[in-house]
């Protein structure tokens, strides 16, 4: 009869909600679908981007899976000089004239005008093939719950720099990206590093969140550890390296 007894108030748990299954884990890639909608990021698949960054313009152009990034500067002799990067490599013009580039020097162009294009375009570039993301978990930050996601890249198709490791934080509620974190120099004989960015100035440009970045670091934090960066935050802990600044920003629509 006892046996019954406690058989009958198993059931009796069960059946009334007293025992939960754990929720499942959030998805990864459907977060960051939901971050990349929220943004306005289907705008920039055919769309043409300008902005100023420190005294450099960019003009960032996508166009049915194709794109066009272009830096346009003065070097150091006083010649206006534009790098490029296209789906067919990296190139430099200056002063109207093509400039022969060694493989280092095309290395750099590519390096240059790619991250400064990666960064600007956040969170567009995620859905690229080769990203590989990860659920990790839920931080508050300054009272906001936010879902982070952890980010790395396949060789192929990943870029030079596929080793780098990110950390992004999406709110809950509207899918922003308001914090992320990355280690680089991962790969072997290189220099490591992490960096973490807080959004500010955010703004709407034709429809397209755009925001800019205070950049923050913490030198004996590793890539591992970069979870720690929102708590080192709040203690205000960490040493502001430089600030992210995008200026005069246009988003113009292709047909």
């Amino acid at each position: 009869m006892r046996i019954s007894s406690l058989l009958g108030a198993a059931v009796l748990l069960f059946a009334s909600g007293g025992c939960h299954a754990p929720e499942p884990t959030p998805s990864a890639a459907a977060i960051i679908d939901s971050a990349r909608a929220a943004h306005g990021t289907s705008v920039l698949e055919n769309a043409v981007v300008t902005f100023n960054f420190r005294d450099d313009t960019y003009r960032l152009r996508q166009q049915e899976g194709d794109f066009h990034y272009r830096r346009s500067y003065t070097d150091s002799l006083g010649r206006a000089v534009t790098d490029g990067i296209t789906t067919q490599g990296a190139y430099r013009v200056a002063e109207g004239d093509t400039v022969s580039l060694t493989d280092a020097e095309r290395d750099d162009v590519h390096t240059t005008v790619n991250s400064v294009a990666y960064f600007a375009l956040l969170p567009e570039p995620l859905g690229d093939p080769a990203v590989q993301s990860t659920y990790t978990g839920r931080d508050t930050i300054d009272v906001v719950p936010y879902h982070r996601v952890r980010v790395t890249f396949q060789q192929e198709g990943g870029g030079d720099d596929w080793q780098d490791i990110f950390l992004y934080w999406f709110r809950t509620d509207t899918y922003a990206m308001d914090y992320l974190a990355y280690a680089y120099g991962q790969g072997e004989g290189e220099d490591p590093g992490t960096r973490f960015r807080e959004a500010y100035n955010v703004r709407r440009v034709e429809g397209v969140r755009m925001a800019d970045y205070y950049n923050y670091t913490a030198d004996t934090l590793s890539a591992e550890e970069m979870r720690q960066y929102p708590d080192l935050l709040a203690r205000e802990a960490l040493r502001l390296v430089s600030q992210i600044e995008l200026d005069s920003v246009e988003v113009r629509s292709l047909p």
